[in-house]
């Protein structure tokens, strides 16, 4: 994450505060003071009240008010969960968000990754029961685009059999030198630029993807565009939103990527029609299909 931020923040001279988390602020300061340019100021606290430094950066602890100071922040980082910093928001000034997602999704997943299928691997079966609702084609193409370490590749591959192909694409190494344990073939990829033909794949399975890209739009139409008229989507999560959000400590918002309005939208502007949607209290299931 500090690696992250000095990518992020303004080059010297320049001045920035840490505020948001209290005894927290003296600390992420002082790690960024001694990664920064000398010619870097890093201060921590409220001082910016007073005068506006050149970045602000703000530690999120619990969700902010309309008029929570986080709102003027340059960059949110989310410490909810202590043990998984997330750089949550990047003024455009600074950077465009297609430029931080891959370094900061990379670093996020990449130190999680050996540990990954202990915390998580109760959700087998419910990838597995998800997988099923595509009814993939048996000696069909699957992809599953952001494959983490591949928890839906066992299921993909029994769906389309000895005949067919499931196809693992992930943006993090350390999560594919996991999934390698799947037997399934892997790709070292990003979901919004695949090195794929055009039409090549029956089903596509997005396990947690959309609502973290850039422009889910954007992504999704990258999806359809190595699917097969008529071939399915799959995005998924083995848990609902309200309980997703409420483990980053926040509420849901109506604009989220995966809401209905604005999910029935992007996938409509990017070539599917959403046949299913499905926000209960133990999953997220949408099905689409490539029109």
């Amino acid at each position: 994450m500090i690696d992250n931020l000095v990518d992020l923040l303004p080059t010297a001279p320049a001045t920035v505060v840490v505020d948001g988390a209290e005894e927290r602020n003296a600390l992420v300061a002082d790690r960024l003071a001694a990664a920064l340019d000398p010619r870097v100021s890093v201060t921590a606290g409220p001082c910016w009240r007073e005068s506006r430094p050149d970045a602000l950066v703000w530690l999120r602890l619990l969700p902010g008010s309309a008029d929570s100071p986080e709102h003027q922040a340059d960059v949110v980082i989310d410490l909810h969960d202590p043990d998984w910093p997330v750089i949550r928001h990047v003024d455009a000034r600074l950077a465009e968000r297609t430029r931080w997602y891959l370094p900061e999704s990379r670093a996020f997943f990449a130190v999680r990754a050996a540990t990954w299928d202990a915390k998580f691997g109760d959700d087998l079966p419910a990838y597995a029961a998800a997988v099923a609702e595509a009814e993939l084609p048996v000696g069909g193409t699957a992809i599953d685009v952001g494959c983490g370490t591949g928890r839906a590749l066992p299921a993909l591959l029994a769906a389309v059999g000895p005949t067919g192909l499931a196809l693992g694409v992930d943006i993090t190494p350390e999560m594919l030198a996991v999934a390698a344990e799947r037997a399934a073939p892997l790709l070292l990829a990003d979901a919004r630029r695949l090195p794929l033909r055009d039409a090549v794949a029956d089903g596509i399975f997005a396990a947690g993807l959309v609502a973290h890209l850039p422009d889910p739009t954007a992504g999704l139409r990258e999806l359809a565009r190595v699917t097969r008229p008529g071939g399915r989507l799959v995005i998924f999560h083995p848990s609902g939103r309200a309980a997703l959000a409420a483990r980053h400590g926040r509420p849901i918002r109506p604009d989220e990527p995966l809401s209905p309005g604005p999910l029935a939208a992007s996938t409509a502007n990017a070539g599917w029609r959403l046949d299913r949607y499905d926000d209960s209290a133990h999953h997220f299931l949408a099905l689409a299909t490539r029109v």
